[in-house]
């Protein structure tokens, strides 16, 4: 049973930690002391992590929470699993990267495998994490450093840590060899790839696929729309064809921390190296600009003019039945509103509060806006919650819609 240190108890670093403590011993590290406390009463704030697995994964002694570098000391395993989001430019932003390095080289005295499973650009760890804790050691450590990148879908329960196949690779054969052994404990199957460049961009790759995807099919409803025929029946007309064909729907725009950012960091490399990521800019663009184009059609429905009039947003989360709100359309939805002079609130069944505001009753609304449906929500309700409902989901018959 080896200790392992997961910094970073987030969406990915706990539901790794869950899944390992079941095998090792893991002490989770997170700056945050009162998800750090939640977590050391076996009270779990991820979907897909349940209280009672971590409540028996801490009696039987094989994971604590902790907010203090020193605890990670005699780890012998290092897992970096920390957010990677975008800059004010929507440039990628590693300061939390940079943080998590700061703390094993503060901290580790001994070699140890450090992997890193947040998503970055090709040449994060060998170009960038390795060098930095490297500078930062106190001793000239000789840590071995691999790549496996995280593949969490927040609420699916169909894939998980045990199934989802994993990439990995390290910088050396040995660093993969203790790698793939790590994995092994929970995983049931592992690809080691050539490179941890590889790996970097395979992650990059998944999810750029679905933004360059969704952007065309978002793109295809405005064009629907002008032709005057159903985007949702032209797509499953297209879809009855068996092969060469992949569904895609379109939305509000994307949210998550992956979709809208992953492809970022891909362009970004692609920069440096004078090559031009045509396709991802533009999907970007398309997507971003997608809730401003929802606004403009419901503007449309409604005398040309939304100033002064009650909206009401329903669901910020950024994907149906879990409550998390990273990047979510919702929020651009809601800042074009108010631009154009509307009175807003937002009602979500699963999102209790957001941004300091508590969810609003559903109703009471001149118009209302459906950005994300749960299971949970009535859909006779919503489309009885106002006089006139958009729906940018394509699930609610009856309503106005993309």
């Amino acid at each position: 049973m080896a200790k392992v240190a997961i910094i970073g108890q987030g969406y990915v670093g706990l539901t790794i930690a869950a899944f390992a403590s079941k095998t090792n011993q893991v002490v989770g590290f997170d700056n945050n002391q009162r998800v750090v406390d939640q977590l050391n009463q076996g009270i779990s704030h991820i979907e897909g992590v349940e209280s009672g697995a971590l409540k028996s994964a801490i009696a039987a002694g094989n994971y604590r929470a902790s907010t203090s570098g020193s605890d990670i000391s005699g780890a012998e395993i290092v897992v970096i699993a920390v957010p990677t989001p975008l800059d004010a430019d929507r440039k990628p932003d590693l300061a939390f990267i940079e943080s998590a390095c700061k703390t094993i080289a503060e901290n580790i005295t001994h070699p140890v495998l450090v992997i890193n499973e947040s998503t970055s650009f090709p040449g994060t760890i060998r170009n960038f994490i390795k060098p930095l804790i490297e500078k930062l050691s106190a001793n000239k450590i000789e840590h071995l450093y691999a790549i496996s990148p995280e593949r969490v879908d927040p609420g699916r329960v169909d894939w998980d840590q045990k199934n989802t196949p994993r990439l990995y690779a390290g910088l050396t054969p040995e660093a993969s060899k203790k790698t793939k052994h790590f994995y092994s404990t929970f995983c049931d199957n592992l690809i080691e790839v050539s490179s941890p460049e590889v790996a970097e961009s395979a992650k990059l790759f998944e999810n750029t696929f679905r933004q360059v995807n969704i952007a065309l099919v978002n793109e295809f409803a405005q064009i629907a729309h002008a032709l005057g025929i159903s985007v949702h029946e032209t797509l499953e007309a297209a879809n009855t064809k068996p092969y060469g064909f992949m569904k895609f729907n379109p939305s509000a725009g994307v949210g998550g921390h992956c979709i809208p950012v992953d492809p970022s960091y891909l362009a970004h490399v692609a920069e440096g190296l004078g090559v031009p990521a045509t396709f991802i800019e533009r999907a970007n663009e398309v997507n971003l600009e997608m809730p401003k184009y929802v606004v403009s059609r419901v503007a449309a429905d409604n005398g040309g003019s939304l100033k002064g009039k009650n909206v009401q947003v329903i669901g910020v989360a950024y994907k149906p039945n879990v409550a998390d709100t990273r990047e979510t359309p919702a929020e651009l939805v809601i800042e074009e509103l108010k631009r154009q002079g509307a009175k807003v609130t937002w009602h979500d069944a699963v999102v209790g509060s957001w941004h300091g505001e508590e969810s609003n009753t559903l109703g009471g609304s001149e118009i209302a806006i459906v950005v994300t449906l749960h299971d949970a929500v009535d859909k006779k309700a919503v489309l009885a919650s106002a006089p006139y409902v958009f729906d940018t989901t394509g699930k609610l018959t009856g309503a106005k819609g993309l």
